[in-house]
Parts: structure tokens; sequence; C-alpha cells
């Protein structure tokens, strides 16, 4: 099963449903139950991951900018990490991620509409910002499979953290990754939904994200 993060997977695409193992019906909040039931947990973790990345030390000490385009960069890293996490695990977590990308993207078409963006524009605008995610995504993990320090570092400079602005900016935000990535590899599926904490401080010792 896909985990849904693909451009041909699409936003919403309609994917086979999991069948749960007998007796175990209420696993994960009901995950398995209708897509309108399990919203609220989806809307509150996407919200969870939406105040972590307005985190002011991401753009103060991260150097990303204070910018719509600046908060699209930082949420988009949020919102990776946490996907990367839900693709290594069993169902039904690829459901739970292409929810959560689905809330993303909802959450992005009504910025556009509140911000007085035409309803002819706006899928213009949503299609623009569906390519650079998914670029973005793609950046991201390439750069982590090479397992190369610097190659995450330089496609945070070339996205989120650009070197004229932030200085080293992009190796805090290659490091706060890093241990972004270690903490959630320690939690399964109930732990991502249930969990006070999910991302690290910008700088170790300094305050963590709660939620």
């Amino acid at each position: 099963m896909e985990v849904g993060v693909t451009p041909e997977n699409g936003f919403g695409k309609a994917r086979t449903p999991f069948e749960p193992p007998a007796g175990d019906a209420s696993l994960m909040f009901g995950w398995f139950g209708k897509r309108e039931d399990r919203q609220a947990p989806v809307d509150t973790l996407f919200a969870r991951i939406a105040e972590a990345s307005r985190e002011p030390a991401l753009y103060l000490g991260g150097g990303i900018p204070d910018s719509f385009e600046g908060r699209f960069e930082s949420l988009t890293l949020h919102v990776f990490l946490v996907l990367r996490r839900l693709r290594e695990l069993p169902a039904p977590a690829a459901d739970l991620a292409q929810d959560l990308v689905d809330a993303c993207f909802a959450y992005l078409e009504l910025g556009f509409r509140n911000g007085g963006i035409s309803d002819v524009a706006v899928p213009k605008r949503m299609k623009k910002i569906g390519q650079m995610f998914y670029g973005r995504i793609r950046a991201y993990e390439t750069a982590l499979e090479t397992n190369q320090p610097d190659d995450l570092v330089d496609a945070l400079r070339r996205n989120a953290s650009p070197l004229e602005t932030s200085g080293g900016g992009a190796t805090l935000l290659a490091a706060y990754a890093g241990r972004a990535q270690a903490h959630l590899a320690g939690l399964d599926l109930d732990a991502i939904l249930r969990a006070d904490q999910l991302f690290p401080a910008l700088v170790e010792g300094g305050a963590s994200h709660d939620a």
C-alpha cells in the first residue's frame, strides 16, 4: 500500500481499505472506520505539527524567512518528518499519512481563500504549492538517504533557510531535523497521535515543542 505522499497519489485519492485482524477492530482510535470519524485526531495532529513549525526559534536561529513562503517551508519540513516516520510503520499508518497530507493542503487552500485569492486563481496556486511541496519531499528524502549530513544542509539552504539571509541557520535546521527523526523513530502510531512532544528544541537543551 502506498503511503500517499507522491503526486501520482494525489491529495485525496481513494485507497484500498485495509481489513483489520479479527478481534482488533478498535485499533488506533477506530482508524478503520469512516473517514469523517477519524478526522478529529488527524486535525489535532496536524495542528500540533503546524504549531511546531511556527516556533520563533526556527525563524530567528534557523534562518527561515518570516513570510508566507518561509512558513510554508517550515510546515513542509515538519510534515515531511512525520510522514517519513509513518511510512515506516504498519497499517493503518499509510491512511493516516494520506489524511495528514489532505489536512495540510486543506489548510493551505483555506489560507489562500482567507487571503482574498479568487476561486478562479486558487486551483492554480494550489497546483504550484503541490509541486513545491513534493519537490521538497523528494529533496529532503534524497538528502537523508545519502547519510551525508551536508546533503541535508544543502537541501535546506536551497529551500527553507537561504544562506544569504540565514548564515549558519541551515546547519542548525539539519541538526534539528536529525534529532526530530531520532525522537519520532521511537514512537509508534498510537504514540504519534498521543504524544505531547513531537519535535525537539532547535538547539539542544532549549525548550521543546509541547502540544
